[in-house]
């Protein structure tokens, strides 16, 4: 038993590219603990009804384990990396207080810096009508306009990045206030774990295996109940496994091209995430694929509840 008043400062975060095997390293790892709970990372899993193709734990591992921030809202609300960071924080902090060890587990790195760095993050919701006037105007000249009011802000946005020059656009005409000066970092005064899964191996033969047994499960009769309850415009429906699925639905693909676009998507995708999470020194890395990978882990988190 480690000393009581360690519990209430002390995070442990498990990241890395998706199909990895997070989810089973946490669920195993807090298992053999027995003071743990999983707080998600996953931008998607945060979505009730999104379930198979967001690899989404099942009923029996969560009970296996509690798990939060897990269908915490509707497909068709919008929750924010800023509403993300205050659930995570405030349950973070009941947890500590409660004696017992949050896990935070996923591949959504900005969900996870937000919580470890403390992120300062402009609490400024979607303002669809304003983004719909700024985006008329191309993003070339959206970009000239914010070298003029936040220049700052400029300096770290790719000129092609429509995205992130919106979002800077939004919070100034917003708040009055340039973006930049709006965020910055405020890091939590516990101590943080942070491990990382990666693969000796090209991710390929994992990807496949769990796309055939997402399919298996019924993908596609999920995507096909989400498309008919909320339609097609929903943008959940547009993110990775389901937009190809519902290719297939409506005849522009068959399911045999479905999942090769699955697979090479999600390819795509796990190495952006990789790249991501590899640029924060922070993170120590273990192999997904070595076979003693669930003691090397447990014992670097010993040897880190006991520093």
């Amino acid at each position: 038993m480690y000393p009581s008043n360690f519990y209430r400062s002390c995070l442990i975060t498990i990241c890395g590219a998706t199909a990895t095997g997070k989810s089973q390293l946490a669920i195993a790892l807090a298992t053999k603990l027995g003071f743990a709970v999983i707080l998600s990372a996953d931008s998607r899993q945060v979505y009730r009804e999104f379930n198979i193709g967001t690899a989404k734990p099942s009923i029996a591992e969560q009970n296996l384990v509690p798990h939060y921030l897990i269908d915490i809202c509707t497909p068709t609300e919008t929750l924010t990396v800023a509403d993300y960071q205050t659930q995570a924080q405030a349950l973070i902090s009941q947890f500590q207080q409660q004696e017992k060890i949050p896990l935070l587990v996923g591949g959504t790195g900005l969900y996870i810096r937000a919580v470890v760095q403390g992120l300062k993050i402009p609490r400024v919701a979607p303002n669809s009508n304003l983004r719909s006037q700024l985006e008329s105007l191309g993003q070339t000249q959206l970009y000239r306009i914010l070298q003029q009011v936040d220049s700052v802000a400029a300096q770290k946005i790719h000129p092609n990045d429509l995205v992130r020059t919106l979002r800077a656009l939004e919070v100034f005409y917003v708040t009055g206030h340039p973006i930049s000066q709006q965020q910055g970092e405020n890091p939590p005064n516990y101590p943080i774990l942070q491990i990382g899964l990666d693969c000796s191996i090209d991710l390929r033969d994992r990807i496949f295996q769990r796309t055939e047994q997402m399919i298996a499960d019924g993908l596609v009769a999920e995507v096909e109940y989400l498309y008919h309850k909320y339609g097609a415009d929903l943008p959940l429906l547009n993110t990775l496994g389901y937009h190809e699925i519902k290719q297939f639905l409506i005849g522009e693909i068959t399911l045999d091209e479905a999942k090769e676009l699955i697979v090479l998507h999600t390819r795509q995708f796990a190495k952006r995430q990789r790249t991501w999470f590899r640029a924060y020194p922070q993170i120590e890395w273990f192999n997904a694929d070595a076979p003693d990978l669930f003691d090397q882990v447990y014992q670097r988190v010993q040897e880190f509840l006991n520093n």
